[in-house]
C-alpha cells in the first residue's frame, strides 16, 4: 500500500490514450482506403481482361467463320469445282492468349497436310485468304502487295486477279458485295499478264540514265476495257 501511495499519478495518460485511439482510427481508415483502392483496381483489371477476351473472340469468330468462304473464292475454278477448304481454330479457347492459333488449308483435290508441307504457291493463296478475311472484319483503305503472285501458277494467278477485281472498290460497287466486307484499293507489284488484264491502271517504273533517277509511266486501262 505504501508503494501505491508513493506512485505519482500520470495526468497525461488520458491524452496519450486519445492520441493512440486517433492513430488507430487513422490507420484503420487508411487500411480501408487501400483495400477499396485494391478492389477497384482488381475490378478494373478484370473488366479489361474481359473486354480484351470479348474483343479478341469477336474478331476470331468472325474471321474463322469467313476464312473458308474466302479460301473457296480464291480456289474455285472449272478444273476444281469443289474448291479448297480452310480452317482457323484456337489451341485453347479458355485461355487463347497463352496458346496458339492453328490455320489449316487444303487446296482443291488434295488431302489434309500440315501447312509446312504446302508448296509456295499454296501457302501464298492461304495467306491471301487470311489477309482478305481479316480485311472483311477490319477494312483497310488499301493494300500494297509486292509480287505475291510470284510463286503462283497461271490458274491461281487468274483466280487471285479475279478475286481482287471483284472485291476492288469498282468491282464491289458493280457486284454489290452483300456478304459484308467493303471494297478496297490495291497497289500490286507484278509481272504477270493476268494481273495486268484485271487492273484499272498500269504504272511502269524505269531508270532515267540521263538524269540518274527513276521515272514512271502510267496507262489507264478503264478506257480500253471490254464492255
Amino acid at each position: 500500500m505504501s508503494g501505491i501511495k508513493r506512485t505519482t499519478p500520470n495526468f497525461k495518460a488520458s491524452d496519450q490514450y486519445e492520441a493512440l485511439v486517433e492513430k488507430e482510427r487513422a490507420v484503420t481508415e487508411e487500411f480501408k482506403a487501400v483495400r477499396e483502392e485494391e478492389k477497384y483496381k482488381i475490378d478494373r483489371f478484370k473488366n479489361v481482361r474481359k473486354k480484351r477476351y470479348d474483343l479478341f473472340m469477336d474478331a476470331f469468330n468472325n474471321i474463322s467463320g469467313n476464312i473458308d468462304k474466302t479460301y473457296k473464292e480464291l480456289t474455285k475454278s472449272n478444273t476444281h469445282p469443289l474448291c479448297g477448304q480452310a480452317y482457323l481454330y484456337l489451341e485453347n479457347e479458355d485461355d487463347p492468349f497463352l496458346h496458339g492459333i492453328r490455320y489449316n488449308a487444303m487446296p482443291p483435290g488434295q488431302r489434309y497436310r500440315d501447312m509446312e508441307l504446302l508448296s509456295g504457291g499454296e501457302k501464298t493463296v492461304a495467306a491471301l485468304a487470311l489477309l482478305f478475311t481479316i480485311h472483311r472484319y477490319k477494312p483497310s483503305p488499301f493494300f500494297i502487295l509486292d509480287e505475291v503472285d510470284a510463286a503462283l501458277d497461271n490458274l491461281n494467278v487468274a483466280n487471285v486477279a479475279g478475286f481482287i477485281r471483284s472485291k476492288s472498290c469498282e468491282g464491289a460497287r458493280a457486284n454489290q458485295d452483300a456478304d459484308g466486307g467493303s471494297g478496297f484499293q490495291i497497289i500490286q507489284i507484278s509481272q504477270k499478264d493476268s494481273i495486268y488484264y484485271k487492273a484499272e491502271a498500269l504504272v511502269g517504273v524505269y531508270r532515267d540514265s540521263e538524269r540518274g533517277c527513276s521515272r514512271t509511266l502510267s496507262f489507264d486501262l478503264t478506257k480500253h476495257r471490254e464492255s
